[in-house]
């Protein structure tokens, strides 16, 4: 048994080395992973990126798409087949059919396989004839995603930081009472632990509704197969003078390390730190609309995750060995379609702004990181309107109950400062100024010549700063 786990290994390592010499050599994988924080649109932003890729028509802004350099692109079966297939067909289907709808959002891993077939470039084209470039797109629930934040925290620290923020919200009412009322020092009784899971489940579920980020631990929201397993049994608690083993904060403790352990860490280990291209998908104007406290915990969270990447350049014998690292991060600034093109760039300057520490980090340690608004799917159309004699730049879309209408959701300040300022001190609402939101469906019509892929804002440009210089 001994010997054959041994053989068994040294096999796989071979194989391994195998695949990443011929990897390297011949058939480049570039491993894109697509991540965001809920109702980012990552889901939308996949299945544009996808039929786009398809037909490029309206790629232009991709150099070897508009070099004439691609000369196919089709999909494969996905290459890790314990992993499910991202639905694009069905997403795509529910965007663009008779009745449009949104597609449902990501409920656990999925992973779908690209290949380009492409001319080589400069010297090299009249030596060599076209070479294959795979694509691998993975993508992970957002829930799961911010999980990444609590690897450096201990339990105690985890347990304050929460207590604290939810304090001052609505929705944790009943979970702060029941919490502020148990004693963490007295011996453990399961259902009690079960009750308080249960409590701070339902909190977590008011506050994604609610629109707020910081919906940690993730799998309390998506829990699959580990549904009432211990480390899904745990909840935050005030820290009492003693914890004695046995005792009720003894086991939370034991449970959460437990959490990071076997289902945070594998999840990074596995599908996390795979990648070497990464785009960061977050719904700023979301939280805009909802305030300054939302504008600061999107900041707070996305830069907890923006510190578990590995960034860095890759080598060719890095890949050989195994190790991977994050060349480039694109940070975008989602549902640009909400917002007429001259509010563009006030927008992405918000999201450079936000994360601007952890961006410096990133570059410091080698990758290279950009930062713009786009739309996966475009849903509106844009058009000026008159109001008091005054011209506004509105955009124009479907909304659920069929209706179509012309929103203006205020004019985003050029300086942003002027929201990230307010929103670190913790106010409680903008002073000088609403922003409005209006959830717009796809459009019932949408016309598309041969060879187009879906209407977009900004896919040709994401993928030129992403995988450009890999085509």
């Amino acid at each position: 048994m001994v010997l054959s786990s041994i053989t068994d290994s040294i096999s796989r390592g071979i194989e391994g080395a195998t695949a990443s010499l011929s990897e390297t050599l011949f058939e480049p994988v570039i491993r894109l992973g697509v991540t965001g924080l809920s109702r980012a649109g990552k889901t939308v932003f996949i299945t544009g990126l996808v039929a786009n890729l398809l037909d490029r028509g309206r790629m232009p802004q991709l150099s070897a798409q508009a070099s004439g350099r691609i000369e196919s692109v089709w999909l494969q079966p996905q290459p890790d087949v314990t992993l499910p297939r991202f639905d694009y067909e069905g997403h795509l289907a529910a965007l663009t059919g008779d009745t449009p709808r949104w597609p449902d959002s990501t409920r656990a891993v999925s992973e779908l396989r690209l290949s380009f077939r492409v001319r080589p470039d400069g010297w090299l084209s009249g030596l060599t004839g076209p070479r294959i470039v795979h694509l691998d797109i993975v993508d992970y629930p957002g829930e799961w995603l911010m999980d990444l934040g609590l690897l450096d925290k201990t339990y105690a620290d985890w347990s304050e930081e929460v207590l604290s923020r939810l304090s001052k919200r609505p929705e944790a009412a009943e979970f702060m009472a029941t919490a502020r009322a148990e004693d963490g020092s007295l011996p453990l009784q399961e259902p009690r632990a079960q009750a308080l899971a249960a409590l701070f489940t339902t909190y977590l579920s008011g506050a994604r509704h609610a629109g707020w980020a910081d919906c940690t631990p993730g799998r309390f929201l998506l829990p699959g197969d580990l549904a009432g397993s211990p480390v899904l049994t745990f909840a935050p608690l005030p820290r009492p003078a003693s914890t004695p083993r046995g005792s009720l904060w003894f086991e939370m403790d034991r449970r959460f390390e437990g959490y990071k352990s076997k289902v945070v860490r594998p999840f990074f280990r596995d599908h996390f730190a795979k990648v070497d291209r990464q785009i960061v998908l977050a719904d700023v104007l979301g939280a805009i609309h909802q305030g300054p406290q939302a504008l600061e915990d999107l900041r707070r969270i996305m830069a907890d995750v923006l510190a578990a990447f590995r960034p860095g350049r890759n080598g060719w014998l890095t890949g050989l060995l195994g190790g991977r690292r994050v060349e480039r991060i694109l940070l975008a600034a989602t549902k640009a379609d909400h917002l007429h093109h001259s509010q563009h760039p006030a927008l992405t300057g918000i999201m450079q702004a936000m994360l601007r520490e952890a961006r410096d980090r990133a570059e410091f340690a080698g990758a290279l990181t950009g930062a713009m608004s786009l739309a996966g799917f475009r849903a509106t159309v844009e058009e000026t309107v008159t109001r008091d004699g005054v011209p506004l730049d509105c955009v124009r879309g479907r909304l659920k109950d069929g209706r179509v209408v012309a929103m203006y959701p205020g004019r985003l300040p050029d300086d942003p400062a002027r929201l990230l300022s307010p929103a670190r001190q913790g106010a409680d609402r903008w002073l000088d100024a609403e922003f409005g939101m209006m959830s717009f469906e796809p459009p019932l019509r949408m016309a598309r010549k041969p060879g187009d892929g879906t209407p977009h804002i900004r896919l040709d440009r994401a993928m030129e700063f992403l995988i450009g210089d890999r085509l």
